[in-house]
């Protein structure tokens, strides 16, 4: 076997979803290469008028910029470089901190690739799955940045380099403790007193999980370091036994036969859009949202489904440092598996890894219908009957399958995303919904399939359509006749958004073809 290039790989690897936004939010397609290379399209740029050719779909290599000596290849270097003039022309606007985050998310998945050849894989299929997304989100310009730090301070707690550590432990005075959740969440905390490797927190103190890499990050801020000084903060130790770092790197998975709990934390670097911190005003109200969440799923299961959420029970955190140390504990997934199966993240099925469903399987139609079955209906039936919008993203919905790799369940998190009627407009919060559920998660979904099947490609999207109907005609939603009529789905346009530097939860559309429309 001949060695692999990491360079080229990591390259690749970082191209695709850059040239994936470059092509949706700044460019349009003028049609096949003609005698260019097989497969290869191309596309005029709207900030120049230049002609980009690539090749590969859905996940596009080999840019190539037209000049006056023909189709000159780009490097990764020339490819940001173009793409900074391009936006500059495009927008009117400057900026140079872009450029520098897409060349650091490139240096990352050099380091991630050198860390994974040599990094044993899980052997559960879950964290396997929330561990295998190697190119991440296939439409943001650097999905793998992570803040411009040495690779050796961030990759022992990298999910793409198959980490795995204990959790710190500390102890927070019991007058700076701040919680909310009730005792759910309170004994959740609590209850990983049990994973401590060595003594528990002593009298007048409160258990207080972190992060590691976090705490490394806040722990010599003045109200940290005088808080550690003072006595208000404890060291108590590590976990027994090793948490392991989900897709979203801040939230970790406990699998412990005792302890069946995620804990997410705040962490202080830019993942894609937004800084990862758990911020005070999206703690303080997430007991609202969770509860009208939950208050959906209970009803749904009333009506034999067997769609799950996973509750945000609360947070604990230290009133000298609210959002640097909060914690959040969500439940685990043993309570609300169907019984058989085994959960899997929805990305990882679009990424693709080693033995993910579907491949294999021996009716992949009759697997996108399953799958539509399972992940559509709950997502609709909230909105439309408890004015809930779930965040049904890829990184937010887990499916679980048999033992065929049949999809049976779905089961979805992260109440920090979910919006609620009527703080959110209905058509913005529908406008929101199609893009989670239909451009975000379907889209890909069906693209993975295509690109493995391509046979069954026609009936991907009549696929989507009948499920639409099916729902539409059992329960009734009006939007879904606007949906299969309209010329355009909603593109969320990352590139954008982070080039002008705009909010991360400012989100802002490009019209997408709808290939729902007759």
């Amino acid at each position: 076997m001949e060695p692999v290039d990491l360079n080229a790989a990591a390259d690749a690897y970082a191209a695709a979803p850059l040239l994936n936004c470059l092509l949706r939010e700044a460019a349009e397609p003028t049609g096949p290469a003609g005698s260019g290379p097989a497969g290869a399209a191309v596309h005029r740029l709207r900030g120049s008028g230049r002609l980009l050719r690539v090749r590969g779909g859905r996940r596009p290599v080999h840019p190539e910029l037209r000049t006056a000596n023909g189709w000159h290849p780009l490097s990764h270097t020339e490819l940001v470089k173009l793409v900074s003039d391009e936006l500059g022309r495009f927008t009117g606007v400057t900026n140079d901190e872009l450029p520098v985050e897409i060349a650091d998310s490139r240096d990352a998945l050099l380091a991630l690739l050198a860390a994974r050849a040599g990094a044993e894989p899980p052997a559960d299929p879950y964290v396997l799955s929330e561990q295998s997304l190697v190119t991440g989100h296939p439409h943001h310009p650097a999905p793998k940045a992570r803040g411009g730090a040495p690779a050796g301070s961030w990759l022992p707690y990298a999910p793409e380099a198959h980490a795995r550590f204990p959790l710190v432990f500390l102890g927070v005075r019991e007058d700076q403790c701040v919680e909310e959740g009730g005792r759910a969440a309170s004994e959740a905390v609590d209850s990983l007193a049990g994973l401590l490797d060595g003594p528990a927190a002593p009298a007048g103190y409160r258990l207080l999980p972190a992060h590691p890499w976090q705490l490394d990050l806040v722990e010599d801020r003045p109200a940290v370091r005088e808080a550690f000084a003072d006595g208000r903060l404890l060291r108590l130790g590590v976990s027994r036994r090793p948490a392991w770092p989900t897709a979203s790197i801040r939230t970790l998975h406990v699998p412990d036969p005792e302890v069946d709990l995620f804990v997410k934390f705040s962490l202080d670097v830019r993942i894609t859009n937004d800084v990862r911190r758990l911020w005070r005003h999206d703690l303080l109200k997430l007991r609202r949202t969770d509860a009208a969440v939950g208050a959906g799923f209970a009803a749904l299961r009333r009506t034999g489904s067997d769609a799950a959420w996973l509750a945000d029970r609360g947070y604990r955190t230290a009133a000298f440092a609210f959002e640097e140390l909060a914690v959040l504990v969500r439940d685990g997934l043993r309570a609300h598996t169907v019984p058989g199966a085994t959960p899997l993240l929805a990305a990882a099925l679009a990424e693709g890894y080693p033995g993910s469903p579907p491949a294999g399987v021996a009716d992949p139609a009759a697997w996108w219908r399953a799958y539509l079955r399972q992940v559509v209906p709950p997502v609709l039936e909230l909105f439309a009957r408890h004015g809930v919008v779930l965040e049904a993203h890829l990184q937010n919905t887990l499916v679980a399958v048999d033992v065929s790799g049949m999809p049976v369940q779905a089961l979805f998190r992260d109440a920090e995303g979910v919006k609620l009627l009527p703080d959110l407009p209905r058509a913005d919060a529908w406008q929101r919904l199609v893009y989670c559920l239909v451009v975000n998660n379907l889209s890909e979904v069906a693209g993975a399939l295509a690109d493995r099947y391509p046979d069954i490609s026609p009936l991907l999207w009549p696929a989507v359509r009948e499920e639409l109907l099916r729902y539409d005609s059992l329960r009734g939603l009006p939007e879904i006749a606007g949906l299969l009529a309209a010329p355009a789905l909603p593109a969320k346009t990352n590139l954008l958004l982070r080039w002008t530097r705009a909010d991360g939860a400012d989100a802002r559309y490009r019209p997408l073809a709808n290939p729902l429309r007759e």
